[in-house]
């Protein structure tokens, strides 16, 4: 019995051997034989699908006009860059038609012509109360918030670009890097020399101090000020006004430590400082929270001439 046992299990495995090597034979014929995937079928499933996306968006700006039948009505000219998508990385301006409403701002405009004619356009913008400073753009020639600026208040057809003087990424988003740069290398920072005593005691403020540098506290980081400045533009290490402004509001504290504020000082007196600035007033103009962003230059400048100042 244990030999015959034996021998079916030999003619077992024989078989599944068998087995195995047709399997694995009739795999590789499979392989041989079948046919390299058509490239062009795929081509022509993407270009249907590309001319579907087309014909839906015509569609669907053909479905926003009708909707403006009767409406009033403003024109936006947009400009508009791409440099990953073919067939945009040439600039170029689109106009977009949207409904006007009292009350209605330029990031509204963009907004409804985003949401009803074109998903691709591109720009930022973040709380629509003037405070983040992320929509700051060039409109019908000047740095202005489009969530400040009333359509109501400009002149058609309204013109909407990026920040000039700054690279553009897409469309009306522009690389902020650089600019964040500047405002760090004035070190805003607050150093005072000493600490209060008490674990709960304030550091104290007196309410003159408090209203000298109230109004450099405002600053929203928005790069309006930076890219209406012709030093900047021609001086890529030109500090900005909002650099200075934002050393200002530090070194005119009381709450300064002497030693931080020359420190400080010695930072904006540098040759792409203070004395870059030629008091065009240009920032001071542009500055969506109304800063007086010459005169607190001017005043840096005054502070740089004192320290120096030498009696013997």
């Amino acid at each position: 019995m244990s030999t015959d046992t034996d021998a079916e299990t030999e003619t077992d495995v024989e078989a599944d051997a068998e087995t195995d090597v047709d399997a694995s034979t009739d795999a590789e014929a499979t392989d041989i034989d079948a046919p390299e995937p058509d490239v062009s079928v795929h081509r022509t499933r993407r270009l249907e699908e590309k001319e579907k996306r087309r014909e839906d968006r015509a569609a669907d700006e053909r479905a926003a006009a009708e909707s403006l039948a009767g409406q009033e009505t403003v024109e936006l000219k947009v400009f508009r860059y791409d440099p990953e998508v073919e067939g945009k990385e040439e600039p170029r301006f689109d106009t977009f038609k949207v409904p006007f409403h009292t009350g209605m701002t330029v990031l509204d405009a963009l907004i409804y012509a985003r949401d009803h004619y074109d998903s691709s356009l591109t720009f930022r913008h973040s709380c629509q109360q003037a405070i983040c400073g992320s929509d700051a753009l060039f409109i019908n020639g000047s740095q202005r918030l489009g969530c400040k600026t009333q359509l109501a208040d400009l002149d058609e057809p309204i013109r909407v670009e990026p920040l000039p003087h700054q690279e553009v990424v897409k469309d009306l988003v522009v690389d902020m890097e650089h600019f964040y740069d500047q405002m760090e290398a004035v070190e805003p920072y607050f150093d005072p020399d000493d600490l209060p005593e008490g674990e709960l005691e304030e550091q104290r403020q007196s309410r003159d101090n408090r209203e000298k540098i109230k109004m450099s506290t405002r600053c929203i980081w928005c790069g309006a000020c930076m890219s209406s400045c012709n030093i900047a533009a021609g001086d890529n290490q030109y500090l900005g006004p909002a650099a200075i402004n934002k050393a200002y509001r530090f070194a005119m504290d009381e709450r300064e430590g002497d030693d931080r504020k020359q420190e400080r000082m010695e930072i904006i007196e540098q040759e792409h400082g203070v004395w870059r600035c030629q008091t065009q007033f240009s920032c001071t103009e542009v500055c969506p929270k109304d800063i007086p962003l010459t005169e607190h230059i001017q005043e840096l400048k005054r502070e740089a001439v004192k320290s120096n100042l030498k009696f013997w």
